[in-house]
């Protein structure tokens, strides 16, 4: 999670037999900054805490089963966070509902995030949301 070597630019890809699912919405609501302390290491004082909410304003119930995020250190390197859930839950949105978590990403400099989440609508079909990109930027003094 740090920014110590350098790496490629990365995006956040699907499957291609993942189809976007009009209706179906993820944004960032708010980002908050924390520095320092005894809980983040020394390399990494910079924490940000994100709140993103997904919205189903499509006419299908969803299935949310997993995410993917690339986030991009200013200094070249990345950290790709993939896997099943979305803070250990499956979310179900029925038309017209929502899903809202937090998160947060420690580092030692300022990044760039990127985001998709993906699931099965009441169809069987695979579908994903795609979180628009948000910077990471560390305040300076």
């Amino acid at each position: 999670m740090g920014c110590q070597s350098p790496a490629t630019r990365f995006t956040c890809r699907v499957p291609s037999s993942s189809v976007e699912l009009p209706g179906l919405t993820a944004r960032l609501d708010r980002l908050s900054y924390h520095h320092g302390g005894a809980s983040l290491p020394p390399e990494t004082p910079h924490a940000f805490v994100y709140y993103i909410t997904i919205r189903n304003a499509s006419d299908r119930t969803v299935l949310l089963l997993g995410r993917k995020w690339v986030i991009e250190h200013a200094d070249g390197t990345h950290l790709v966070v993939e896997g099943d859930k979305i803070v250990g839950e499956e979310p179900r949105l029925a038309p017209g509902d929502h899903f809202s978590y937090n998160s947060k990403h420690i580092t030692g400099c300022d990044a760039r995030a990127r985001g998709s989440f993906h699931g099965v609508d009441d169809l069987g079909r695979r579908v994903h949301v795609i979180l628009p990109p948000f910077d990471l930027t560390v305040p300076r003094p």
